[in-house]
């Protein structure tokens, strides 16, 4: 009888257990701080955001003060100076037009540093929808803040204990920044504007009309109130203001903060709008339904709690970005400094972000992507390029022209709600037209002061072939990325049936084949007199044998210059036995899938759940590296999945191992795709057979007509390779043209 009542407990337990999870919505599964903490993993560069998707200003905790290689917030940290909108995307990006609230007690304290208060991990709630953190005020009191946001704007609380002058500090800027802030105590409300751009160096536009404007309001009148900023002798001469109320023990004050881009004006209509009444709880209600409904575009069965966490997190960090950046059919525009009709984003890191976030949003976002490509003809128009990586403005940041390839792979995919004919004008002019002063300059990584980059080192290469590195810095990560670049513009060319400019881009697609040094089996950098240069010279973020494996639009042509499939197995065998792979920068993100070509996909297979396992975690430091505006959690994604987007702008998608059981994508009109794992386990890693809609698949590839199409992709797995997918033998591009008399 006692064995019969244990063995019910623990039925009743698991079924409990089933039961709440079942009750769990999909928010619910998303850990924030998935990338904020340092560990055996990653060193935490992400922020633990309350945000909608693709919402204009994050709101988090400031641990810490925000500055270009160091984010708001550090879980290591133990304390918190304010509670932020910000805009700083990635940790090595700036932030720009920023504001900042921290309650307090005990007098006026304006220094980050005298104003934090400590608190605990215990003491803190963080979720998309919300945050909420008791912080310690000293003398057994704390101070509690809660958060919510929209689209522009956030709804806080804070709670107060009894106190005859607790404040609320409204930080508009800091030192050496000249921000403005006004009071009106009749509105209960504060405004002002903050101009810093911590990345304005980066880039040859001085926009002197560039501001953050905010507009708070409380909930309460004030019992006093005044402003601060810059003084003779400060040694912190920030700018800001303050209210003052007198609370009973427990008070909630509210605060309702509209940010802007455009004026204060539009700053208060953008709170009317968005946040209308005093109403916390419909606003985070609200806020989870909108996280709800995009991150139940995807299932998951077969996970455990972890994993599921690790899909839904990862979902969260790849819908962030990139972010609105218009109010309401208006824009201020970052590249010719005014203000426009239309719809807009910024934040895309696309050096980053056209390998696989990008692509993932072609699935789950679809009805953004005609909005975003239109964004960066509205920056080419405005400004005279697409942007590379705009924050909000030029930043020079990182090489090549990719938005050539979200271009791309927009057109292949179908959107046409673009202009294909700027868009054409767009990427030509990238391929074609050196940036100012080509020649005179070799173009350093975050080199301040400059023009616009573009393709440095165009002058050079439209003669010689490739960047030469005497003329041009990071020349030969420069060659291979142009040499992408000019594929994808040859595929936009063929979809506008312009077949000369096609074929013409086509060929020096494969000026790759320049820098191969086929004594060493190699790429590496050439000088302008056709001389190698260094072996370790010429590289962006790498080395020889990151790059060398770069050449996504030809991987089997790739493999001739290698000397065919056993040498070119044998040296990715070595890439990887070596720790070559360094999941943690994006040049390394598709070389686990490389196998596919070469005959070997059980090593693809093998190697993609290796990756997964080590690289990311249910954790604080469980995210190698940041997240990259979504890239990392894209790789991450695509791969639970069971597909990697290896060439983008093809369509094209490489098998791996899909890591659960079965995953669910909820696609436009209703359509859904499914990818089910008989058999999978942490041990069964290894596709036996396949089958796309009943059909056989013997190759390890799919399409992207074949996702949004709809149906089921069924892979049957065991714990030892098959030579499923070993026969597939896809022609090189050089081989593509000479059969196409090219």
């Amino acid at each position: 009888m006692k064995l019969w009542s244990k063995w019910c407990l623990v039925l009743a337990a698991a079924i409990s257990g089933v039961a709440m999870r079942a009750q769990r919505q999909p928010v619910d599964w998303v850990n924030v701080h998935i990338g904020t903490g340092s560990g055996a993993i990653g060193y935490g560069g992400s922020m633990p955001f309350v945000v909608p998707p693709f919402g204009m200003t994050d709101w988090t905790a400031q641990t810490r003060q925000n500055k270009l290689g160091t984010v708001s917030y550090k879980y290591d940290d133990t304390s918190i100076s304010g509670f932020m909108g910000t805009h700083q995307p990635a940790i090595w990006m700036g932030d720009y037009g920023y504001v900042t609230l921290m309650p307090e007690v005990d007098g006026l304290k304006t220094n980050p540093d005298e104003r934090k208060l400590s608190y605990k991990h215990a003491d803190e709630v963080a979720r998309p929808d919300y945050y909420s953190v008791r912080m310690d005020a000293g003398k057994g009191r704390t101070i509690r803040t809660e958060m919510t946001a929209t689209d522009r704007c956030a709804l806080m609380r804070f709670t107060f204990p009894e106190n005859a002058a607790s404040m609320i500090v409204v930080e508009a800027s800091r030192p050496g920044v000249a921000g403005f802030v006004q009071v009106d105590s009749a509105r209960h409300e504060v405004s002002g504007y903050n101009p810093d751009r911590m990345d304005a160096v980066l880039g040859p536009m001085p926009l002197k009309n560039f501001k953050g404007y905010f507009v708070v309001q409380f909930s309460k009148s004030f019992a006093g109130s005044g402003t601060y900023g810059p003084a003779e002798g400060e040694r912190r001469p920030e700018t800001g203001a303050y209210v003052r109320f007198a609370t009973a023990q427990g008070e909630v004050i509210e605060a309702r903060v509209g940010t802007s881009f455009i004026s204060v004006e539009r700053a208060r209509a953008n709170l009317e709008a968005e946040i209308p009444e005093w109403d916390f709880v419909r606003v985070r209600r609200a806020l989870a339904a909108r996280w709800n409904a995009k991150l139940r575009e995807v299932g998951v069965e077969g996970a455990t709690d972890d994993q599921r966490a690790m899909v839904y997190t990862g979902l969260y960090h790849a819908l962030l970005y990139p972010r609105e950046f218009s109010e309401y059919g208006h824009y201020y525009s970052a590249f010719d400094d005014s203000i426009h009709a239309g719809e807009s984003y910024t934040a895309y890191s696309i050096w980053d972000t056209f390998r696989a976030e990008f692509s993932l949003l072609t699935l789950l976002a679809p009805e953004r992507i005609d909005g975003m490509i239109s964004a960066l003809l509205q920056n080419y128009k405005e400004g005279g390029w697409m942007p590379k990586w705009p924050n909000p403005s030029y930043t020079n940041i990182m090489i090549g022209t990719h938005a050539d390839s979200l271009v791309a792979e927009a057109m292949e995919k179908g959107f046409k709600g673009f202009d294909y004919g700027v868009a054409w004008d767009a990427v030509y002019k990238d391929a074609m037209t050196p940036p100012d002063g080509d020649t005179m300059r070799r173009w350093y990584d975050r080199e301040p002061h400059t023009p616009y980059e573009a393709r440095g080192g165009l002058t050079y290469s439209k003669v010689l072939g490739y960047v030469p590195n005497d003329k041009t810095a990071e020349s030969a990560s420069r060659t291979l990325e142009d040499a992408y670049d000019d594929w994808c513009v040859a595929q936009v060319a063929k979809k506008l049936g312009k077949m000369d400019e096609y074929e013409f881009f086509l060929k020096r697609s494969l000026n790759y084949e320049h820098v191969f040094n086929s004594a060493t089996g190699f790429m590496q950098a050439k000088n302008s007199d056709g001389s190698w240069a260094g072996i370790d010279e010429g590289w962006t973020e790498g080395n020889k044998w990151v790059y060398t494996w770069a050449v996504m639009h030809d991987i089997p042509g790739l493999m001739k210059l290698m000397g065919g499939r056993d040498i070119y197995n044998s040296k990715l065998d070595e890439h990887f036995r070596g720790g070559h792979n360094i999941h943690k920068n994006e040049p390394s993100h598709h070389y686990g899938y490389l196998y596919d070509y070469s005959g070997e996909p059980w090593k693809t297979q093998a190697k993609v759940r290796e990756i997964a396992a080590a690289e990311y975690g249910n954790l604080p430091a469980g995210l190698d590296g940041d997240d990259d505006c979504g890239q990392t959690s894209a790789w991450y994604l695509f791969t639970a999945l069971g597909f990697y987007p290896l060439n983008p702008a093809s369509g094209e998608y490489l098998i791996g191992s899909p890591l659960f059981a079965r995953m669910t994508l909820k696609l436009a009109g209703g359509k859904e795709f499914v990818v089910s794992a008989r058999n999978n386990s942490a041990t069964n890693v290894y596709i036996q057979s396949a089958t796309l809609n009943g059909k056989t698949l013997a190759i390890p590839m799919i399409r992207y007509s074949d996702i949004v199409g709809g149906g089921e992709l069924r892979f049957v797995m065991g714990a030892r390779p098959s030579k499923w997918g070993a026969e597939w033998n896809p022609a090189s591009l050089r081989d593509e043209m000479s059969r196409a008399g090219r």
